[in-house]
């Protein structure tokens, strides 16, 4: 678990409908931040089907998911649930806060 957070940006650089990625500093984790109308959401950055990245699909900020381009799996970027097959299991969530105009993100598994 990594006590310390990491910087992914400025909240003016993360508008409404877009994701930024970010890596935990202590644990090398991949983190994706997304901002649907101002709420900020951090989940890892992997598809539970298969390793690969899902900030490289389609992150639908009216619905609230993002798909893997690999198999198509979606999640929602909420709370991490699979929305759909291939993947069975939830991506895993992380807290984001914002803290004097910086997006900060960590592992806290």
């Amino acid at each position: 678990m990594s006590g310390n957070w990491t910087y992914v940006c400025t909240t003016a650089e993360l508008l409404p409908g877009e994701m930024k990625v970010a890596f935990d500093e202590v644990t090398g984790t991949p983190i994706a931040v997304f901002n649907i109308d101002g709420d900020l959401y951090a989940l890892e950055d992997q598809c539970t089907h298969e390793d690969f990245e899902l900030s490289a699909g389609h992150f639908d900020p009216a619905t609230g998911e993002v798909e893997c381009v690999l198999h198509g799996a979606r999640f929602d970027v909420r709370d991490g649930r699979a929305l759909c097959a291939p993947a069975y299991e939830p991506v895993a969530k992380f807290p984001v806060k914002v803290e004097d105009g910086q997006v900060l993100v960590r592992d806290d598994r």
